[in-house]
């Protein structure tokens, strides 16, 4: 069983910038791929970043390459997104998501993903 718990989200102007974090509470946490996930209202949960279970290999949803960096410090138990560049389409929950090491070459589904965290608000005003 995994508890994951995410922090770091809240508002912030267009152009601003945003760190998400998400702690969990696995005792082989390096057995895990680490995603993040966001919902917008109205709108199926899309996947917006993938990073392999020893940050060898990470995956961008085209909408947030360049200004997204996804990164995990397993020391710490913990996966970060970096939200740079924030734009009013950014406006969504934002989950994170684990899921048991599998040769991933692209970015995590949902229905891969079995564990998730409760989610934190990203609110992007223009």
């Amino acid at each position: 069983q995994v508890h994951l718990v995410e922090s770091g989200g809240g508002g912030v102007q267009a152009g601003g910038s945003l760190r998400l974090s998400c702690t969990a509470s696995a005792r082989t946490f390096d057995s895990y791929d680490m995603g993040w996930f966001r919902q917008a209202p109205g709108k199926e949960r899309e996947s917006v970043a993938t990073i392999i279970w020893n940050g060898g290999r990470t995956y961008y949803a085209d909408s947030v390459k360049g200004r997204f960096t996804i990164s995990r410090d397993n020391a710490k138990n913990t996966v970060y997104l970096q939200m740079n560049s924030l734009n009013p389409e950014d406006t969504a929950v934002y989950y994170c998501a684990a899921s048991l090491r599998r040769l991933l070459t692209r970015l995590l589904r949902v229905s891969e993903s079995g564990y998730w965290g409760q989610g934190t608000q990203v609110t992007v005003s223009s």
